[in-house]
């Protein structure tokens, strides 16, 4: 297994189970010690976790995580979260993706369609879409590239994304706070503003992990939220608010 495969099973088994000892970690993973606590430090040095005497727990601050290890972490969750968004998208729509790792994995169902259009500022979404070789119109901002996200950000990308008038946005998130709203990591959000007022539909996918959880820079209101999707464990009462806030709310 590759180091970042395990730190995101390190991840989502901090998710899952709490704090724990590195002692369970090296049993459960079937490693070695020195494996785990490199995979630990590398966790604590990008903020994933915080390491106590003899155990670790999640940091639910986590920090700006790179994307490859996102898409590994609550995998199955964000399939089911895609396919049901997926199911939102008719021929001739006009739409937005973010860069976020969820709406990454809606791609593969955009197969069936030849006559939408996808403007995203993903380098990883563009790749993945150009691979499916069918007839759709795919556009791309310019801005500064962050290897971290392996998207595109600045003022080029945001103003690419004020000049057009789209369907549907389709956008992620670190972190939703019934407050703040929709909040990211990433310090170069405005390019997400630019996406939400580009679009008439913001549709929201989240996996349950992300409620309660507040990130430093809000992206938008709940108010601006038409659609979230999400899975099975979202909080009975979280549901409530959203749906008291007007929200249409999918579980899948």
């Amino acid at each position: 297994m590759k180091p970042i495969q395990r730190q995101a099973q390190i991840l989502e088994y901090l998710q899952q189970n709490g704090r724990t000892t590195v002692e369970t970690l090296i049993t459960h993973f079937n490693t070695t010690g020195t494996t785990i606590r490199k995979d630990l430090t590398r966790l604590q040095q990008e903020g994933a976790v915080i390491r106590t005497y003899g155990g670790v727990m999640l940091n639910r601050d986590e920090g700006d995580q790179p994307i490859d290890r996102k898409t590994l972490i609550n995998t199955e969750k964000k399939k089911r979260i895609a396919a049901r968004a997926a199911s939102l998208i008719g021929e001739g729509d006009s739409l937005i993706f973010d860069a976020g790792s969820t709406v990454l994995q809606m791609v593969p169902h955009l197969a069936r369609f030849n006559n939408i259009t996808v403007m995203t500022n993903s380098l990883n979404i563009v790749n993945e879409l150009v691979e499916l070789n069918n007839d759709q119109v795919i556009l791309m901002p310019g801005g500064t590239y962050r290897g971290t996200s392996a998207s595109f950000h600045g003022s080029l990308a945001e103003s690419a994304f004020s000049q057009f008038s789209f369907d549907t946005l389709f956008i992620g998130a670190d972190g939703v706070d019934m407050t703040a709203g929709v909040t990211t990591f990433n310090e170069v959000f405005a390019v997400s503003q630019a996406m939400c007022h580009a679009a008439k539909k913001i549709v929201l996918l989240v996996d349950a992990s992300k409620f309660g959880r507040r990130s430093p820079n809000v992206v938008c209101s709940l108010d601006a939220v038409d659609i979230l999707i999400t899975d099975d464990d979202i909080p009975d009462e979280i549901l409530a608010q959203l749906q008291e806030k007007g929200i249409e709310v999918i579980v899948v």
